[in-house]
């Protein structure tokens, strides 16, 4: 089985308009309610390529009974941590030629609703994939990740982490199956910007050094590459279309690669899937569907 951890979800509240005037009333011309956090966009997008998965987190409120309710509707299971004071955040994201977004604070999760997801996630056994991907509120420990990963260790569960920084750099020393940065977050952790193929790949083959089994790198236009447990070196080109999101473009990669991986054992397969999915929710509204992936897929 495979489960995802959003430490931190939200309801994105997506709205378009011609142009956004500060210190006036703005209408909108198109709007959308999504229920986001990086895990659970993982666990959409497997869900809508008809792979299961176990949604995990931290939900309060009114906001998080529709977050739960909605993912529910969507054919995702949920397995969330209800906290008893605050609510789940709303962010919204203005799209009016650029990108603007507000990103609500989200509620404190105590230390006995922590203590319970450790309890949830012990309950895992070989063979399981966990999803750990996104910030971690101020209210946890800054090392969550490496708690986890740690408490983990040794007992044939595969991790993917989707994280930048020191959140993704502390967790290597356990050995994730599957680490995805974008370029950019890849150079920040070398205070570099990577600008030609050979750099990526570089900075790529540093991590999977440092512990990493499978390295995967987006990098918008120009694609994504993946360096794999056998050594090898893949490639994939970007798909063509025209981008309307960024939201949840990286998450579906994710998913994508996860559910080629189980249905191929194939890394070149996975990479192929992976990119169709990301590229596929970058030119939709919201997150990608399985008819859009496979149209994306048949161009690639």
């Amino acid at each position: 089985m495979i489960y995802t951890v959003t430490f931190n979800p939200a309801i994105d509240y997506v709205v378009r308009m011609d142009r956004l005037e500060p210190g006036s009333i703005n209408r909108a011309s198109q709007e959308l309610i999504q229920f986001g956090g990086k895990g659970i966009n993982v666990s959409t997008v497997l869900g809508n390529l008809g792979t299961e998965s176990v949604a995990l987190g931290f939900l309060a409120g009114f906001t998080g009974r529709a977050i739960e309710a909605g993912l529910s509707a969507a054919g995702v299971r949920t397995d969330f941590i209800h906290l008893p004071e605050g609510f789940t955040r709303i962010n919204v994201k203005i799209k009016a030629g650029e990108e603007t977004e507000l990103n609500g604070r989200g509620p404190t999760i105590p230390p006995e609703a922590l203590e319970a997801l450790f309890r949830k996630l012990d309950a895992l056994t070989g063979g399981d994939i966990l999803v750990l991907a996104g910030s971690i509120p101020a209210s946890l420990p800054s090392d969550i990740y490496e708690r986890i990963l740690e408490r983990l260790d040794g007992r044939g569960i595969s991790a993917v982490v989707d994280a930048e920084g020191d959140l993704l750099a502390n967790v290597l020393k356990y050995h994730p199956f599957l680490i995805k940065p974008n370029r950019l977050e890849l150079g920040g952790m070398f205070g570099q910007t990577l600008e030609t193929l050979d750099e990526v790949r570089a900075c790529a083959a540093k991590l999977q050094e440092r512990g990493a089994r499978n390295v995967l790198v987006s990098m918008a236009g120009d694609g994504a590459i993946l360096l794999d447990e056998t050594g090898r070196f893949h490639q994939a080109p970007a798909a063509r279309g025209t981008v309307r999101n960024s939201v949840g473009a990286g998450d579906s990669m994710v998913a994508g690669f996860l559910a080629g991986w189980l249905d191929s054992g194939q890394y070149e397969s996975a990479l192929r899937l992976g990119t169709a999915a990301g590229g596929a929710t970058a030119f939709s509204d919201g997150l990608a569907s399985r008819d859009a992936v496979e149209a994306v897929l048949r161009t690639l």
